[in-house]
């Protein structure tokens, strides 16, 4: 994300703590809103194929890539809650999975080459685990 759409981010948090607080409650509450954005891409990829037969085609492939920016957008609000520099967060995230998921010489910024040789494996997965 561009440093401007954290800032804009970062206005939606604080208007978003100055609605609903800041305690516990409010954070589990964001988390939920995650959970349910995510419902949302899975309603509009099922509407996008036509898997349910009685329905038919609902969404479109946009309609299902809106929903995924619903996630991102969600996402990062809750993210501040976690951290005070999300931005760095993320930034250092994508390095890791980048690092043990993309071959050496693929745009990886490591500088020695070296990575945990788990691309193409089930522990190389996005986002999986703490690294």
């Amino acid at each position: 994300m561009t440093p401007e759409q954290w800032e804009t981010i970062r206005r939606l948090v604080d208007w978003l703590d100055a609605a609903n607080g800041t305690g516990e409650q409010e954070t589990a509450m964001r988390l939920m809103k995650l959970a349910e954005e995510s419902g949302e891409v899975m309603q509009a990829y099922i509407g996008a194929v036509g898997q349910n037969p009685r329905k038919g085609h609902t969404h479109s492939p946009s309609d299902v890539a809106g929903e995924l920016c619903d996630v991102i957008l969600t996402a990062a609000v809750a993210l501040h809650r976690f951290t005070d520099d999300p931005a760095a967060a993320l930034d250092e995230k994508i390095r890791r999975v980048a690092l043990r998921s993309l071959p050496p010489g693929s745009g990886r910024t490591d500088t020695d080459g070296a990575g945990s040789g788990l691309a193409g494996s089930a522990e190389a997965s996005v986002g999986e685990g703490q690294g």
